[in-house]
């Protein structure tokens, strides 16, 4: 942007609830500067936006790469010898993913991540958070700049227009007490000097206009990958205050916990929060397996949890502690992980559903603040989003990031349905997409569900899938 803009939203989702006419301005760097309920005298002075205008949905947790083999990992193992199917897991599917990204390049990554972040923001989401660990070249050799593959995804992110924090991972071994990696983790790893040349060489790019709407954080990768005391000499190597959030993945899997309490007695969860300082500005990924006294603890540590239920079924994970979690004043975001999905509608729906097989109730997740469930999905989903993201973003008020979606509230499906019933009916009535628009920084970027450069980023994307199926 290059100057103020005006708009008049006709029906939008505030912190307080919803509102109609209402005027906002948004200026040159792409924030709210103010919100007012009443239509202005000079209303000539505003573009009307028409619809439903909600904010845009942060995903705090992708893969980039990830997505150029979704729905490759479905054909099951067969045990020949004694004649029956194998039973699969994350761990078989581990394997097909570490071959497959063995052949990824820059310029491979760079083209599935654009196309990716664009069907992200066609649905929905405007930022996301990147947990990036693959560093290196095919040999394990850093590339020239330390943070090639990073700065890939930032500028895929930039040049399509959806909001990024950069999460380099920091990776070094391959099993709990700093077991040595495995030949398909080569690319991944890095000790504390390379590791934070990464991430200031990010947070330079950062600072940069063309990135302006990228912040930076960083993702020790897991209890698997790190210890204690590396994990110790990062966080003392680097400025706190600059890091936009630092995330981990954590008992995702039973034989992760298995492992842990082998090596040292305690649980992944409980190791981790008897020795460092997890507060607000850390978001554990899955924290799927966890016992009632690390449910309350983590709750109580102000922590996000970053829950990605498409991604945790299809891996056969579990399911999140989610009533006890939430009770307890837990925060929780949303992520697709593996991008097996990328709607923030499915994500959501998943979670309120599998806590209802779970629990054989309806409703689960309406609280006494929000008695439609779709609302109060969204809500707790925005709140845990802008927290795990380190941006002023999930609200539409004075000071924060201008990113927000308009819901086609002439479609049938939402066609005369009350404000508060809208949500519900967005997420609990079909699979095809609802929205219209999506800005991001006050910038237009999805206008009538389409980009403006989406057949040349679909182009790209098909010649790197090409190339990677050649090589």
């Amino acid at each position: 942007m290059t100057s103020s803009s005006k708009l008049l939203f006709e029906s939008v989702l505030l912190a307080d609830g919803w509102a109609t006419n209402v005027a906002v301005e948004i200026n040159p760097n792409g924030d709210f500067v103010d919100a007012q309920r009443l239509r202005p005298k000079n209303s000539t002075e505003y573009q009307i936006v028409a619809g439903c205008i909600i904010p845009g949905m942060p995903n705090c947790h992708s893969h980039a790469h990830q997505r150029g083999l979704a729905g490759l990992g479905e054909k099951a193992g067969w045990d020949t010898e004694n004649e029956h199917k194998a039973i699969d897991s994350f761990w078989t599917w581990r394997v097909a993913m570490y071959h497959y990204l063995e052949r990824i390049q820059p310029q491979h990554l760079y083209a599935i991540a654009q196309q990716l972040y664009l069907e992200m923001l066609k649905a929905g989401y405007t930022h996301v958070g990147e947990f990036q660990y693959l560093h290196h070249d095919q040999k394990g050799d850093a590339y020239a700049n330390k943070a090639e593959m990073t700065l890939q995804c930032m500028q895929a992110a930039s040049d399509l227009g959806i909001g990024f924090t950069a999460l380099p991972v920091l990776y070094r071994y391959g099993g709990f007490g700093g077991q040595d990696a495995l030949a398909g983790q080569q690319r991944f790893l890095n000790n504390v000097e390379p590791f934070c040349e990464i991430v200031h060489s990010l947070f330079d790019a950062a600072r940069n206009s063309e990135h302006r709407n990228c912040a930076v954080g960083i993702a020790p990768h897991s209890l698997r990958a790190i210890t204690e005391p590396l994990l110790n000499e990062v966080i003392d190597a680097l400025p706190k205050t600059q890091l936009a959030a630092i995330h981990m993945h954590v008992a995702e899997q039973i034989r992760e916990v298995d492992e842990c309490m082998a090596w040292c007695g305690e649980r992944p969860l409980q190791w981790l929060l008897n020795r460092f300082d997890v507060d607000q500005q850390w978001c554990l990924i899955h924290a799927t397996h966890m016992n009632d006294q690390e449910t309350a603890r983590l709750a109580q540590s102000g922590a996000v949890a970053g829950l990605c239920p498409t991604t945790e079924a299809n891996l056969g994970d579990g399911f999140f502690n989610l009533i006890d979690y939430v009770n307890q004043g837990g925060v929780w975001a949303i992520g697709s992980d593996s991008h097996i999905s990328v709607s923030p509608v499915e994500e959501l729906r998943w979670l309120e559903y599998g806590q209802r097989l779970l629990h054989q109730q309806r409703n689960v997740m309406a609280d006494k603040q929000n008695l439609n469930t779709g609302m109060a999905l969204y809500c707790s989903a925005l709140a845990g989003g802008r927290q795990s993201s380190g941006a002023k973003i999930g609200s539409i008020a004075a000071g924060q990031r201008a990113d927000f979606i308009v819901l086609d509230n002439q479609h049938p499906r939402l066609y005369h349905r009350t404000e508060q019933d809208l949500m519900d009916s967005w997420l609990f009535s079909g699979n095809e997409n609802l929205i219209q628009d999506v800005y991001v920084g006050g910038v237009k970027v999805i206008d009538h569900g389409q980009h403006v450069h989406q057949e040349k980023i679909a182009r790209a994307f098909k010649r790197a899938i090409d190339e990677l199926a050649k090589s």
